[in-house]
């Protein structure tokens, strides 16, 4: 199994919505599924799939913040399958080169729930702010920076 990580197409849309629905409710509740919808839509900067043989197991991207100095990882799914098998360290790690290869991305940023965040933790993210039930109910937010 080798991940390959691409280009997020608007052919892609219906998988990463199922990949979405795979997650749900352990890691997304399903008021988020139109958040994901519309940000398909109308708010990418940078996303990607991972495949493997084909097959699109994961998906995440960053935006920017107005004035460019933050990158923000965004819309991380993985397949149920797939997750715990590196697939995730390899997109996020994959999106954070890419991030500092720009010179007006002076921080690095996350905002994910209390179900992930040591994921985060463990690939060098810091926790600065809990808010309970930001994304839905029994969802809080956790507002991590990269501190490398």
């Amino acid at each position: 199994m080798q991940p390959t990580i691409r280009e997020y197409t608007a052919s892609d849309k219906p998988m990463v919505l199922h990949l979405l629905r795979l997650n749900t409710p352990e890691y997304f509740s399903p008021e988020e599924e139109p958040d994901l919808d519309h940000y398909l839509e109308h708010e990418i900067e940078q996303y990607f799939v991972v495949e493997v043989e084909g097959e699109v197991v994961g998906c995440g991207g960053y935006n920017f913040s107005e004035d460019l100095t933050v990158g923000k990882i965004s819309w991380d799914i993985i397949h149920p399958d797939y997750q715990g098998r590196g697939v995730g360290g390899q997109l996020l790690r994959f999106r954070i080169d890419r991030l500092k290869e720009l010179k007006h991305v002076q921080v690095i940023s996350v905002r994910t729930s209390q179900l992930v965040y040591k994921f985060y933790e463990r690939n060098g993210f810091t926790l600065l702010e809990v808010v309970k039930d930001y994304w839905a109910p029994g969802f809080d937010l956790y507002r991590m920076e990269l501190k490398e």
